[in-house]
């Protein structure tokens, strides 16, 4: 079979793609999440959370198809990543999974029993199902970038040499806490459209202000740490971007603030962090000027720019190890093949603009605020 793209550029495709997929489900099930985490503190009344709640209930079922497809995506074209992450990450997995499913729970047995304590305690559960994997998400990434401990072996079997609270690391919680913040700003943003004028949205635009300078000061942070910190791998040799996949003995090594080493080499990737730190500023001006667009524009922004800064700062890694350097996988050595590569992207040609489509359709479809009279009188709300 004659395939029209080289190995080289199919993999960077699709090492393009899983960033496409990542940020999508950021942009989309982000905003569910932070609501969720701002569930207890923007709604002192019934009420007032149960708008909060039907501001993200028509939409955070569709919005898991980003995160499926992420996971499928990685597992098909990246398949070695797939083994060494979610082996290494399968406790916090489980932790993000459990958390997750007090999501669809809460929502359908919240208002089954007109109790205020049963209700109280829906709603800290749904608060647990948008704030942990808010912060194991930013943990995993933080561990990311730090270099994961594990190793090869010649028959290509990974040994993993971490545990689960061995994640959360100064640096790691750092940036999981930057993550909860990125989102609680995403969700404090996508209110400002969906419910209407009153305490709930005050109370959203003075959290998300808060959540926005904190995200500032995280990002910028995060920066620092990692160009004074030691962190960050170098490819120090050849390797063949056009070479079949093997994940032994990549000619890299350990390499203190190596991470900044692209944007040396490629100034355009710059935009990236720049999108980081003036999402939130675009944020602060969209809330004090009141304008719920460009609160919602500046947090959608800020994600795309502090996702994109993580996937260009480490190109062409995508999960270094610690422990073995010559074990790291990159997107040059843990590909599947070139035609599987091919295969996929037509796939995903076909499909994907019908997730988009779909995506905006039902979000037109459903675009409205949320009243409290709608609250009180329309039984189809939860």
């Amino acid at each position: 079979m004659a395939i029209p793209l080289d190995y080289e550029t199919l993999r960077l495709i699709w090492w393009s793609l899983m960033g496409v997929l990542l940020i999508g489900f950021a942009l989309t099930d982000g905003y569910d999440l932070g609501v969720a985490t701002l569930m207890p503190f923007i709604g002192r009344t019934d009420e007032e959370r149960r708008m909060a709640i039907n501001a993200v209930a028509p939409h955070w079922e569709g919005h898991q198809v980003w995160f499926i497809l992420g996971g499928g995506a990685i597992f098909a074209a990246w398949p070695f990543v797939y083994a060494v992450s979610f082996s290494g990450f399968y406790l916090a997995m489980f932790l993000v999974l459990a958390a997750l499913i007090l999501r669809p729970v809460s929502f359908k047995y919240r208002s089954k029993h007109p109790d205020p304590a049963w209700r109280s305690r829906w709603d800290w559960a749904l608060f647990t199902g948008g704030f942990v994997p808010a912060l194991v998400f930013g943990v995993a990434v933080g561990n990311v970038l730090q270099g994961l401990p594990f190793r090869l072996d010649s028959d290509l079997r990974s040994f993993y040499a971490g545990s689960l609270l061995g994640l959360f690391s100064p640096f790691a919680l750092m940036t999981g806490l930057l993550s909860v913040a990125m989102v609680v700003m995403h969700g404090a943003g996508f209110l400002a459209t969906k419910i209407e004028e009153g305490p709930v949205l005050d109370r959203a635009r003075r959290i998300g202000s808060v959540a926005a300078m904190v995200s500032i000061a995280l990002f910028a942070l995060g920066g620092i740490w990692v160009a004074m910190g030691q962190m960050g791998f170098r490819i120090e040799g050849l390797i063949d971007p056009m070479g079949p996949s093997n994940p032994r003995y990549v000619p890299a090594t350990p390499a203190p603030g190596a991470w900044l080493d692209n944007y040396g080499r490629h100034p355009w990737m710059l935009l990236a962090p720049i999108l980081g730190l003036a999402g939130p500023l675009v944020v602060l001006f969209g809330i004090r000027s009141r304008n719920h667009l460009i609160n919602l524009a500046g947090s959608s922004m800020a994600t795309i720019g502090i996702i994109s800064t993580v996937g260009l700062s480490m190109f062409p890694f995508i999960l270094p190890s610690a422990i073995d350097p010559q074990s790291s996988l990159t997107v040059w050595n843990a590909s599947s093949s070139q035609l599987t590569l091919w295969i996929m992207l037509l796939v995903t040609v076909i499909f994907l603009p019908i997730v988009l489509a779909y995506t905006t359709w039902a979000m037109r479809v459903m675009f409205g605020r949320i009243t409290i009279e709608q609250v009180r009188t329309d039984p189809d709300l939860y």
